[in-house]
């Protein structure tokens, strides 16, 4: 557990240092989110500081526990600190836009992945606040029954098809994870044996979740904190549709005669080998693992390198190349069609063929 430890909970203490006094603070969770990361990722790469885990971590779940309940903490310690209250100046302020928004984005949102996997309803629960509080509440619905159904085809929102930028992602899979996990829900409540009341229904309980979060937001700065946790939530969304994109960009699975996919394979997820930064996000890099194993805790993902798609960079830095689309594209499409073992024509033909089903 001492990656897990140091990669998530240690930046807990810094940004809520800098969110008080800025400064020196903001600095070293700037230099520590960044430059650490980068730095930790080469100075332990290996196959011994990646091997596979055999046993059971018992403290992995007391480390998402706490990261849970800390992430409501830091929420408002973010407010206070981006609407002013904190007595912080512009560049402090917009030094903790930045670290509070990816810490969000790459931490709490991989914690929540994490929870709402698990089969205790309270834990579930946990991670469906966290989403809610960053506005995002639905994704706990769309991930379980709309991805992990359809991951790596055209019927999931959140797989990005060869050539697709992620400027043209983001909007797409946002709106389109919403409406599709709006419509399992709403046929799993169909198929109860007992009808259901309307207010148990998941969507008007994101919605009561992220309506209080803006409430106690308001109360703690007006308008202005309002603003504050809009902004840095939707930072911290992007991110976390930034981190779908590349894990399964461009791969899909073929659609069989019987009108139904491929089952999933290790071979329609990217995954990166880099320890600290898959620490940090508790091991969501670890994908095609986790897409055949959904309910296989974090610390127990496994990565067998000669099987699975490989980044050729750790996932935090692929999502700063994807910014750049000619970049992205040069690096990614080549590895895709040798993923894949298409041709760029076949590729495009498959993608058309499936969207037009």
């Amino acid at each position: 557990m001492l990656w897990f430890n140091l990669a998530t909970a240690v930046p807990v203490f810094l940004l809520a240092l800098s969110g008080f006094f800025g400064g020196v603070w903001a600095i070293l969770a700037v230099i520590y989110l960044t430059i650490f990361v980068f730095t930790m990722d080469r100075l332990i790469e290996g196959a011994a500081a990646r091997k596979n885990s055999d046993g059971e971590f018992p403290a992995g779940l007391g480390l998402s526990i706490f990261l849970g309940f800390t992430h409501i903490a830091l929420l408002v310690v973010a407010v206070l600190a981006l609407s002013g209250k904190t007595g912080l100046v512009l560049w402090e302020r917009l030094a903790c836009l930045i670290l509070f928004g990816q810490y969000f984005g790459q931490v709490s949102n991989a914690n929540a992945h994490e929870l709402i996997h698990k089969g205790n309803r309270w834990l579930r629960r946990l991670g469906v606040v966290v989403y809610s509080t960053l506005m995002f509440g639905h994704h706990a619905s769309a991930h379980t029954k709309v991805h992990h159904v359809f991951v790596a085809s055209h019927r999931d929102p959140n797989s990005a098809y060869m050539g697709e930028s992620v400027y043209h992602f983001w909007p797409r899979a946002w709106y389109g994870s919403f409406v599709k996990g709006l419509e399992a829900e709403n046929k799993d409540r169909k198929r109860a044996s007992t009808p259901q009341p309307k207010w148990t229904h998941p969507y008007f309980v994101y919605a009561c979740c992220s309506t209080i979060t803006l409430v106690i937001a308001f109360l703690l700065a007006g308008w202005m904190g309002v603003a504050s946790l809009l902004f840095v939530c939707l930072y911290a969304t992007l991110q976390h549709l930034a981190s779908d994109y590349i894990q399964h960009y461009g791969l899909r699975r073929r659609l069989l005669a019987n009108g139904r996919f491929e089952p999933v394979g290790p071979k329609h997820s990217w995954n990166a080998p880099h320890t600290f930064s898959s620490a940090m996000m508790l091991n969501v890099p670890r994908h095609s693992d986790h897409h055949m194993n959904p309910r296989r805790n974090y610390t127990e993902l496994r990565l067998d390198e000669d099987d699975v798609p490989m980044l050729p960079r750790s996932l935090p830095a692929m999502g700063i190349i994807s910014l750049w689309p000619p970049l992205w594209r040069a690096m990614m499409d080549e590895r895709v069609l040798a993923a894949t073992g298409q041709t760029a024509a076949q590729a495009a033909e498959l993608n058309a063929a499936q969207a037009n089903t």
